[in-house]
């Protein structure tokens, strides 16, 4: 893989970012059945609707700007999914299990809030008008899910994964 100018560079960001909300829309019901506590577990199912709206705006500016995505998977995801995995596999289901699954929920916000940044200052530099929207919506979505998720750690899930501790 060469990259050599500045288009190439987003095409292949933007491509990246593909492959990582795919392989998205496949994680998230796995951890939304692995949440105990029920408002996580709607917030991963509202996240997934968002995910496959955030996958159809990259189709959009695909179509938009002419261009074809490259056929790249996005190790980054692939290894925060393997996390999420292994959260699941190794810790009981409960207030902690749920801590984890916050945590982990919030490495996949912060590095799609890296990418959509990116992405959009790659759009402003190139002068593509019509996708920088695009990505802009789907930048503020990110952010808005990283407080959802922060809340719900501030509002309880962390306290009662403390609380456990104590218990035991």
């Amino acid at each position: 893989m060469s990259i050599k100018t500045i288009e190439e560079l987003f095409v292949h960001e933007l491509s990246d970012i593909y492959s990582a909300e795919k392989q998205l829309t496949k994680a998230l019901p796995r951890l939304a059945r692995a949440a105990d506590d029920p408002a996580l577990a709607d917030g991963f199912r509202t996240h997934l609707a968002e995910t496959e709206g955030q996958i159809e705006r990259i189709d959009r500016i695909v179509e938009i700007l002419d261009i074809r995505l490259k056929r790249i998977k996005c190790a980054a995801m692939e290894g925060l999914v393997e996390e999420g995995k292994e959260i699941i596999d190794s810790i009981e289901a409960g207030p902690l299990r749920d801590a984890a699954l916050i945590g982990g929920a919030q490495k996949v916000e912060h590095y799609e809030i890296a990418a959509y940044g990116t992405l959009a200052a790659l759009s402003k530099q190139l002068g593509y008008k019509d996708a920088l929207p695009l990505l802009l919506d789907t930048l503020e979505e990110e952010k808005a899910t990283d407080k959802k998720l922060t809340l719900l750690a501030e509002q309880g899930g962390n306290q009662r994964a403390a609380r456990e501790r104590k218990a035991a």
